[in-house]
């Protein structure tokens, strides 16, 4: 097909589609139908990823942790663009003892302001309060009270080998978060509590929605001295980082098992209209238009279709995500109230990204282009005798 002519095939092309209106209208709708339900489905993929991370690492221990060389040290520059909050925090291992009861511990010092403002950790206390900064108190989970034997108000000491004298902490909040890690073997206390140049120093790093945890360690190792050891929360959890990307998987694998469905439904609908029109394109045949170019004609006709079809269905996707994001989302907590990952909220906000807004229309694009080689194939090789005799 000739460049200088590829406006005047593109308007026969036109002509076909509208004179096959109904047609048309109907294949579009497979396709935008397709589309948009894709790109949402993607965003809502996005969406449930996002919650994983939430629950799990928004919960308490922040998207990664920084720990110093040792406790009297704080890594400066943790503050960057991306990071929401960076929250300090002292660990101390030991034991907490109530009367005669004795369970070891690991005992945290924290800023309950900050923790209270940056954590959903305060979500999961069902009873009390966090501890004041100014007083010794301890916020301890609900297995621990069972194990001790003790309530809200009663007193527990605290002692390890380099805790002296022993630091009594009265009980003035009992947490339950449904993860062993935090629920058997963690009390928290203010910062103040925790003796001088005691204990093991970190910082949680917060960062905001959809950024990208390996660039902000990228740009923490830059700027940090080597003796600073960096962990992202993936390593912490790899098996929520398998999740999420099995998840991803088989996202891609639905996009592609859809429009491959969707191809072929074009395909041999665009067969039916090539016969119903066989005349037509005998005619065309007989004028002396070629073969390339009958083929060149069928491709137009099929992308051109689908770009009107993807570009709506990418509209209609876009409006419907952001309209529910914008809207309280979608509450699954009815069907993640016993997962793990899932310990705060079942509450679902879609996201748009560049996968998820483009992975679908481009895929249609693609299998559409598939679609057009069956029709273009079966005219091309037609003979203008065969086709005059079939009229």
């Amino acid at each position: 097909m000739k460049t200088d002519g590829i406006w005047l095939w593109i308007r026969i092309a036109l002509c076909f589609l509208g004179r096959s209106g109904r047609a048309t209208a109907a294949l579009s709708v497979m396709v935008v139908t397709a589309v948009a339900a894709l790109i949402f489905l993607a965003a809502l993929s996005v969406g449930v990823e996002d919650a994983m991370l939430r629950n799990t690492v928004g919960l308490f221990s922040g998207h990664i942790t920084v720990t110093a060389p040792s406790v009297s040290d704080r890594p400066e520059g943790l503050r960057i663009p991306d990071v929401s909050a960076v929250l300090e925090r002292i660990w101390v291992n030991g034991a907490l003892s109530a009367s005669d009861h004795f369970r070891p511990v690991v005992l945290c010092g924290i800023d309950s302001d900050k923790e209270r403002a940056h954590t959903a950790l305060k979500h999961k206390i069902i009873a009390g309060r966090y501890p004041l900064d100014s007083r010794d108190e301890t916020l301890i989970s609900r297995d621990l009270t069972r194990d001790l034997d003790v309530g809200m108000g009663d007193t527990v000491q605290f002692e390890a080998p380099s805790v002296h004298p022993p630091i009594r902490l009265r009980v003035v909040g009992i947490y339950q978060t449904g993860l062993d890690a935090l629920d058997r073997g963690i009390a928290f206390c203010p910062l103040a509590c925790i003796p001088a140049r005691t204990g093991k120093r970190t910082d949680a790093v917060f960062l905001n929605t959809g950024v990208d945890t390996e660039a902000v360690i990228e740009a923490y190792r830059r700027q940090l001295p080597g003796t600073v050891h960096i962990e992202a929360w993936y390593d912490q959890m790899p098996d929520l980082r398998q999740l999420i990307d099995l998840e991803a998987v088989s996202m891609a694998l639905v996009i592609f098992i859809v429009f491959a469905v969707v191809a072929i439904g074009v395909a041999c609908s665009f067969v039916i209209f090539i016969i119903r029109n066989m005349r037509e394109y005998g005619i065309m045949k007989a004028m002396g238009v070629s073969a390339t170019e009958m083929a060149g004609l069928i491709v137009i006709k099929v992308v051109l279709m689908n770009l009107f079809a993807c570009g709506l269905g990418t509209l209609i996707g876009i409006a419907g995500t952001l309209a529910v994001a914008h809207t309280g989302g979608i509450d699954l907590g009815a069907f993640t109230s016993h997962n793990r990952y899932f310990t705060v909220s079942g509450v679902i906000y879609p996201r748009l990204t560049v996968f998820s807004l483009l992975a679908p229309p481009v895929t249609a694009l693609v299998f559409g282009l598939m679609s057009a080689i069956w029709p273009a194939v079966m005219v091309s090789r037609k003979r203008v005798a065969e086709i005059l005799r079939m009229i």
